[in-house]
């Protein structure tokens, strides 16, 4: 089985482009839906944020908003609930892996926003990087409700470039143009990925990157 790696910075277009590799007919474990799932009232990530965030979780779920709060521009908060949530986002999604291998799937796509970030390319034998202009993440950015200037700044902070980005990426898909020119660029990768040998090993015998565009 080829496990692949998705990811992109905020506003890249990862969302469209999970959903496009699902009707294609992968399978797609979101991190970002696992989280969502940890947080909910008695989800796995509950009792230790309760404990290391006083006042972040209600009624038995935590309050994303108040736990954005405490830790957005706070590094040791940060690094705190990273500490709690990372390793419970990839036992979720190990799971995932081992019930596609049960299904002999081909294929399985890792959706992870901080691939990079969080050392989970390790965990893949290829990755693809959506990517767009600048500009264009930034008028993408600032339409959503409650975005600044400044957050996005700070956001970005956070984030490994996306220049380095894609350097350390396999494919890279190019999602400034349209939504059926992203769909072409994914289809050519999955094409060229069904055409190759799975990899003994999940992230074993990493071959040296070529960045390649689809």
């Amino acid at each position: 089985m080829i496990v692949i790696g998705l990811t992109g910075s905020i506003a890249m277009g990862k969302t469209t482009a999970a959903a496009m590799l699902r009707r294609m007919g992968l399978s797609v474990h979101d991190a970002d839906a696992a989280v969502h799932r940890l947080f909910h009232r008695n989800g796995a990530a509950v009792a230790a944020i309760a404990e290391a965030f006083p006042g972040a979780v209600r009624d038995g779920a935590v309050d994303r908003s108040e736990l954005g709060r405490l830790v957005f521009g706070a590094p040791a908060a940060l690094r705190r609930l990273e500490a709690i949530v990372h390793p419970l986002v990839r036992a979720d999604s190990d799971a995932f892996l081992r019930r596609c291998g049960r299904r002999r799937a081909a294929m399985a796509v890792l959706d992870i926003p901080l691939l990079f970030e969080v050392g989970r390319d390790r965990d893949c034998d290829v990755t693809i990087l959506v990517s767009a202009p600048a500009f264009l993440q930034a008028q993408r950015v600032l339409r959503r409700p409650g975005m600044t200037v400044r957050r996005l700044a700070e956001i970005r902070a956070q984030q490994i470039p996306d220049h380095e980005k894609r350097r350390r990426s396999d494919f890279v898909v190019r999602t400034g143009l349209s939504r059926r020119e992203t769909l072409r660029q994914l289809t050519h990768i999955v094409r060229l990925l069904r055409r190759r040998r799975p990899r003994c090993g999940r992230g074993g015998a990493r071959r040296k990157r070529r960045n390649r565009y689809a």
